[in-house]
């Protein structure tokens, strides 16, 4: 029997990760193992910076929101052409089919998340006998644990799988449902859909009741954090009732919003994002009071200043936006014609006539009051009370735009322009974060009114054409992993 070993990283979860937490199918072999027997050991194995770290950059190239060009194009800023992107993201860019990475290179997504699963099996399977802390420290621990792995699947199931759709669910393939720490070298199955969300509810449905009201920091789950995660799942899986119901739930216990009308961005230096009176800096992970949830995105040196907004994405922050207003989400995060990141003495790179993708701050991808106020708004919109989906978007909008008029209630609109106005601001809101924008194009396309066809261009280099519901929208199982199991894929 071999096992995850704390003993030789006792300070975080490296050694899960390095050496063991992971078998054939990701790649590297597992050596000899112990299993930790303190509550202590597990506390500390959850501390792992690692386990804060999720998902990666470059399922952004396949969406509407990224914009590369020929060789050329930017002369004195060639950091968006399309040439000199990595074969993924280029792969992905150019909507090519079957597998994504080349030979000899690995998906970060897919090793990254069974990495962290096989961390959170080792403490949901263990740290209820282990000697040491209080019951209820024990439970707490292990509920945030089950939180863990089920944000794990939620992403590897949307990425790797078809779009939930009850019609398909139970046959649709989905991703290996891994659930012990051990490894010794078994072929793993690629569990359906439908069984992956069952997974990732029973995980939440036994986590929710043992975890706490408040927390130190936002890297640990609340029940306000259940309440959140359980909405964006419902979300997903089209159960409009439910995950309205979860969503107030979240925001009874957190709405709390940052006001971005009181930042400015300046040039001339990396911490760009500052007060207005430049007394402080845009409020760090740990301190935004917006995240329910944190989990950052990986690779983001890989989307700073390496990508130039779509067309199509400037007109979304345009529409809607009153005479005088100012959409701070633009303002902040993405820089027009230029951009001077350095420090004093450092000359301004140019690119005239695009706009580039430049927050340069941690992007929370887990669970935020933004995502659950709009999540609360689209359900509003689909199943309930038009003006309450509008007074979510004022109230969201009123912290990000400057000279916001609300919409007026009652509405003269109709069920179907209140939607099209939150998914809008979704866009806006979540660009280039994670798969938000990757999961609603999957989820929205089979919808008339949204149903769009993608066209990406790079001049010279190429024309490529993304039609609704393709399966290109769907990544493969790596390679690497088929070598060792037999599974059975899209054809994409």
């Amino acid at each position: 029997m071999k096992h995850l070993n704390i003993v030789k990283y006792a300070a975080c979860a490296l050694a899960l990760l390095s050496l063991s937490a992971c078998d054939d199918w990701l790649e590297n072999k597992p050596k000899g193992y112990t299993i930790p027997e303190k509550y202590e050991d597990y506390k500390q194995l959850m501390n792992s910076q690692y386990l804060y770290r999720a998902l990666d950059v470059y399922p952004s190239f396949i969406t509407d929101d990224v914009q590369l060009v020929a060789a050329g194009t930017a002369p004195e800023f060639p950091d968006f052409e399309y040439k000199d992107k990595s074969e993924e993201m280029k792969n992905l860019y150019s909507f090519q089919p079957g597998q994504i990475f080349t030979p000899g290179n690995s998906d970060g997504i897919w090793n990254g998340c069974y990495e962290n699963i096989f961390v959170y099996n080792a403490v949901i399977n263990n740290v209820l006998s282990a000697t040491g802390g209080s019951q209820t420290e024990r439970e707490r621990l292990w509920g945030e644990a089950l939180v863990g792995r089920a944000f794990e699947y939620l992403n590897l199931v949307n990425l790797y799988g078809n779009h939930y759709d009850a019609a398909t669910a139970e046959t649709d393939y989905g991703v290996p449902l891994v659930l012990s720490e051990e490894i010794g070298g078994e072929k793993y199955v690629r569990a359906t859909v439908a069984q992956v969300y069952q997974q990732i509810k029973d995980d939440l449905d036994k986590a929710v009741p043992k975890l706490g009201a408040t927390v130190k920091t936002s890297f640990d789950p609340t029940q306000s954090v259940g309440y959140a995660f359980l909405s964006r799942m419902y979300l997903y899986m089209g159960n409009y009732t439910n995950a309205l119901t979860n969503a107030n739930l979240s925001l009874a216990q957190n709405k709390q919003l940052l006001d971005y009308k009181n930042y400015k961005a300046i040039q001339g230096q990396w911490g760009r994002l500052v007060s207005l009176d430049g007394a402080e800096e845009f409020p760090d992970e740990a301190k935004n009071v917006e995240n329910v949830y944190t989990r950052l995105l990986n690779g983001t040196s890989y989307l700073f200043k390496q990508v130039a907004a779509s067309e199509d994405l400037l007109e979304t922050f345009a529409r809607n936006l009153p005479v005088d207003g100012e959409d701070m989400r633009l303002s902040l995060f993405f820089a027009k014609d230029e951009f001077n990141g350095y420090t004093t003495g450092g000359a301004a790179d140019h690119f005239p006539g695009y706009t580039i993708f430049a927050p340069y701050i941690e992007m929370n991808i887990g669970f935020s009051t933004p995502e659950v106020i709009l999540i609360a708004a689209e359900c509003e919109a689909r199943i309930g009370d038009l003006g309450k989906a509008l007074q979510h978007l004022n109230d969201l909008r009123d912290m990000r735009i400057k000279n916001n008029v609300h919409f007026a209630i009652p509405t003269s609109l109709s069920k179907e322009e209140v939607l099209k106005l939150v998914i809008d601001e979704r866009r806006k809101e979540f660009a280039f974060n994670g798969l938000t924008r990757l999961i609603d194009m999957k989820r929205l396309n089979r919808e008339a009114w949204f149903a769009k066809t993608v066209i990406h261009s790079a001049g010279n280099e190429g024309t490529w054409t993304l039609e609704p519901n393709d399966l290109r929208y769907i990544m493969p199982v790596p390679e690497t992993v088929l070598s060792f199991n037999d599974m059975p894929q899209y054809e994409r």
